[in-house]
């Protein structure tokens, strides 16, 4: 099974790193570090070659080609996919956007 290279761009990870740091301010470091690590297995999955996955239904996404994928229903990846590598763009809040 072939994997596509993962490329993280730093607004999606100061995302992630926000939603930790909220997380942690709360009081709970070790579900925040589970949190993270998660996201990030997350990506993992979706570098598999054979899935494909829906462009964004958003008109400023989709006239640049994003692709949209939930994350645990309550968050959204949105990246661009090629054959060789996925480039995450976005980790937001679902409500936030329409996919």
């Amino acid at each position: 099974m072939g994997r596509r290279k993962i490329v993280v761009k730093q607004s999606a990870s100061e995302s992630i790193a926000t939603i930790a740091w909220h997380i942690e301010s709360k009081g709970l470091i070790a579900t925040a570090d589970k949190f993270v690590d998660n996201v990030y297995d997350h990506f993992l999955k979706l570098a598999d070659e054979k899935r494909s996955y829906p462009i964004c239904k958003e008109p400023n996404r989709l006239s640049l080609g994003y692709k949209c994928t939930p994350y645990k229903k309550k968050y959204t990846v949105v990246f661009i996919e090629s054959a060789t590598e996925l480039i995450i763009c976005e980790f937001v809040p679902s409500k936030l956007i329409y996919w």
